[in-house]
This record gives structure tokens, C-alpha cells and sequence, in this order.
């Protein structure tokens, strides 16, 4: 079954679109020389992601170890904290997988309203109605 990775790349002391442009073309080719299915570029305000799929995990390993894809990772514009690799869709996208409902935690659940107060009728101080007989008191 086919797997999306992406490899995300963030600002830095240079900044990650030059990074993009010096490299989007020799990750392509290589991509693509190697078995990709599909790929592509997404550029945000934090940096930029390059998702690629390949038909197993082999063949993504293939790639990640080509000479011209780790140079690339090696010239990100911040090697510490400015790269993310990983399985799946990058960014905010949504998981490969469907997630199944999850129970609602204890947390979660609605307040019952509290209880109000009892009305209660005071009927000793009212006398009984007056009984007639056909009209006689």
C-alpha cells in the first residue's frame, strides 16, 4: 500500500524558501528517478514541506539515502530544530487513516441543571367550601 513522507523544513538563519529553490528540483528528480508515486511542494509562513509517496517503505528508504537527498538535508537553514521527517501528510493535513470515535471523556459530559425547590401549598389556613344540598346551606 502506498505512503505519503514528508519532509518539513522550517526558517532558519537563512530562509527555507531559498532552501527550497536551491534543492526542489534534484529532490524531484530523485523522487522520481526512485519509484515516487505522486509529490508535491506546500510553502506556509513557518517554511516549506516536500511530501512524496512511494509503494513501500523500501523505496523510501532508497531515496532518503541517495547522496543528492542528504546533502539536501544537510543544507537545511536550521539543522537543529528546522527539520521534520516523517510518515504521512505533512503540515495540517489530515491523517492517512481515518480515526475511529473515541468516547466522550467523564469531563466532557453535560451538567444536570440543579434541582429546584419544592413548591409546597400551605392548605391549613383555607377552609373548605360550603356545601349546599339542592340549594340549601
Amino acid at each position: 500500500m502506498a505512503e505519503w513522507w514528508s519532509i518539513e523544513v522550517l526558517h532558519g538563519e537563512g530562509s527555507a524558501f531559498g532552501w527550497q529553490a536551491a534543492y526542489d528540483s534534484a529532490l524531484i528528480e530523485a523522487a522520481l528517478t526512485n519509484g515516487a508515486l505522486d509529490g508535491a511542494w506546500h510553502a506556509d509562513t513557518w517554511g516549506v514541506a516536500f511530501e512524496v509517496c512511494f509503494d513501500d517503505a523500501d523505496k523510501w528508504e532508497a531515496f532518503r539515502s541517495l547522496p543528492v537527498v542528504r546533502a539536501a538535508l544537510d543544507a537545511v537553514p536550521d539543522p537543529v530544530n528546522g527539520l521534520l521527517i516523517y510518515r504521512g501528510r505533512g503540515g495540517s493535513s489530515a491523517a492517512g487513516k481515518p480515526r475511529r470515535p473515541r468516547p466522550a471523556p467523564s469531563a466532557a459530559a453535560v451538567a444536570l441543571p440543579e434541582p429546584e425547590e419544592e413548591r409546597y401549598v400551605d392548605l391549613t389556613g383555607i377552609a373548605p367550601p360550603e356545601l349546599t344540598v339542592a340549594g340549601v346551606p
